[in-house]
């Protein structure tokens, strides 16, 4: 196995990256802010778009984006949107930044639970070191989480298990690399669509104006049919790494 970065390897984009994300919900990909930003965030960041390769196959990526933070959970950006945002817009006013916010890391389906997303996370933080970038911060989006989305999120990070790591498997990879819980992250993605767009997206139907557990949704989805919209807010947790 060997880490190279996304422009090292160009020709593995597209369809050799597609098993990464089997599974997602379609909804995702929808997000406006990463399809407006995500060639800035390529151009800008390619040291910080890393993956994890068997050969030609791609088995786990890791992107991250440099931004300036004080360390405070006060001024976190407001989730993965905000991140990305603040990021782009830092890099283009060349503000020096001191932190890498790590905006998405997925594996391949049949190749989870053999270390890879650590691997992944751990490439990134070397990274950082490298770029002298003195903290590393990732909006988390919990795994289990779509499984109570009438849950709030404040009430989520409290559940634990006896060895005092979390509930969520996904939480416990960051916690076991030294990660710790600062605060939710609200409206770190935010995606609007028309209702007949969210029906496509998620497979159902909605008659009626009102809010909707959805598949894949950490919330519910916001239904207004007589304005023909569909707004999902989706909270995720903001982790720092030692």
């Amino acid at each position: 196995m060997k880490v190279i970065t996304t422009s090292e390897r160009p020709d593995l984009k597209g369809g050799a990256m597609a098993p990464l994300y089997v599974g997602w919900p379609t909804f995702i990909r929808h997000d406006p802010v990463s399809r407006t930003h995500r060639r800035a965030v390529e151009s800008y960041f390619p040291r910080f778009d890393v993956l994890l390769v068997d050969d030609a196959e791609v088995l786990a990526r890791a992107v991250a984006v440099a931004l300036r933070w004080d360390g405070t959970t006060d001024t976190l950006p407001d989730g993965y949107d905000g991140a990305v945002v603040t990021a782009v817009a830092e890099h283009e006013s060349r503000v020096e930044p001191d932190t890498l916010c790590i905006v998405a890391a997925t594996v391949r389906p049949d190749r989870t639970g053999g270390g890879l997303a650590g691997a992944a996370l751990t490439a990134l933080r070397d990274r950082a070191a490298d770029a002298g970038l003195r903290r590393v911060i990732v909006p988390v989006r919990p795994t289990l989480k779509a499984s109570y989305p009438l849950t709030s999120m404040a009430d989520y990070l409290r559940w634990t298990r006896e060895d005092g790591l979390h509930l969520d498997p996904w939480i416990r990879t960051h916690q076991r690399l030294g990660a710790t819980i600062l605060a939710p992250a609200p409206d770190s993605m935010v995606v609007s669509g028309t209702v007949a767009q969210w029906e496509e997206w998620t497979g159902m139907a909605f008659p009626q104006t009102g809010r909707y557990v959805i598949p894949g949704g950490l919330d519910l989805v916001e239904i207004d049919r007589e304005h023909d919209q569909g707004l999902y807010r989706e909270t995720d947790v903001w982790m720092r790494h030692a």
